[in-house]
């Protein structure tokens, strides 16, 4: 763990951003903060995009102190991932590995800076489990489930096996209490770097994602048409487009 920490700190940074909003005609701002990865040495940066959601002006600081305006590349909300950059070079980027090895009671260390005050902190823990379905902001999100110690401030850093390489971003934690009034404890999410892997790449390279498309326009068939007309319930195609993949 001490040389995954040595080797991956200087390519983890922090993300503090400023949210603008308007209430009443009165404009406020608000500060909120999180972690992130280096993607690659020309200053792309990884994150949740919960973290930077609204964000008004975003900054990464290094490890080394130094601090860089960033540019929102472009995020998938439904996989709760943004791409930032940077306008830097020859940075440190992480080793990109893979989530589908990992097996349960594997070891994992999480690099971030919780509770926005206690920078670069490590934590380490075990696979959990994995294949979670956990919702977020209403959207249900793969994810990893360890013991590591995860809090705010964390949400958007790498989560590393013991080879160094990135298999995961931490993005959430169970606590409180259960409705028996037992304490939630050791209960974290992250999610697995393969599922990202597609989506970053698209960001990169397009600042949005290429989505599948069927190529049909339709409706659902409900039960008052099914009464009505006697068609079969299901969904109903109206039209074809010409060269998509249901011609």
């Amino acid at each position: 763990a001490a040389e995954v920490y040595a080797g991956n700190v200087n390519s983890t940074v922090g993300i503090t951003t400023q949210v603008t909003t308007n209430f009443w005609g009165y404009t406020t701002q608000s500060a909120a903060s999180g972690s992130g990865f280096i993607y690659s040495a020309d200053g792309y940066i990884i994150t949740n995009y919960h973290v930077i959601e609204s964000a008004s002006s975003i900054k990464v600081t290094l490890y080394d102190g130094k601090s860089y305006d960033a540019q929102l590349v472009g995020y998938d909300e439904s996989n709760d991932v943004a791409v930032l950059k940077i306008d830097a070079k020859d940075l440190t980027p992480v080793t990109i590995g893979d989530s589908d090895n990992l097996n349960v009671g594997d070891s994992v260390i999480a690099i971030g800076n919780p509770l926005s005050a206690l920078e670069a902190t490590q934590t380490v823990g075990y696979i959990s489990g994995k294949n979670r379905e956990v919702t977020t902001d209403s959207n249900v999100v793969n994810m990893l489930q360890t013991d590591v110690a995860i809090n705010s401030g964390n949400s958007g850093g790498p989560l590393f096996n013991t080879r160094g390489e990135v298999v995961g971003i931490t993005t959430a934690k169970y606590s409180g209490t259960t409705s028996s009034g037992a304490s939630i404890e050791g209960i974290s999410f992250a999610i697995p770097i393969d599922d990202l892997k597609k989506s970053i790449e698209d960001l990169q390279t397009n600042g949005f994602i290429r989505s599948a498309y069927i190529g049909i326009r339709g409706m659902d068939v409900d039960a008052v048409v099914v009464d009505t007309y006697g068609l079969p319930k299901g969904a109903y195609v109206e039209s074809v487009e010409p060269g998509f993949a249901a011609e």
